[in-house]
């Protein structure tokens, strides 16, 4: 049992290296056709916009809670600038 649990983990292991390296390679082939364009072309094809991702309510609520932080550290950053003035 121990041998087919094993043998089935090392082919998943392998399947996944080898749809990585085939991954690696598709970047590498874009990005050098990417070198190649003009610059319109280049900032034609690199600003064309991404559509938005559909979030769960936990990634939801995760963003919203790191904008809150964002804002909260801000605030105290501006206020301890301003007192070390006086």
């Amino acid at each position: 049992m121990k041998t087919e649990t094993a043998a089935s983990d090392h082919h998943a292991d392998h399947a996944a290296a080898i749809a990585e390296r085939d991954l690696q390679r598709q970047e590498r082939f874009e990005d050098e056709l990417i070198m190649h364009l003009e610059r319109d072309q280049f900032v034609a094809e690199t600003s064309r916009p991404v559509p938005r991702v559909a979030l769960s309510k936990v990634a939801t609520a995760a963003l919203w809670g790191l904008r809150v932080f964002v804002v909260i550290v801000s605030v105290m950053v501006i206020y301890t600038f301003i007192d070390q003035l006086h």
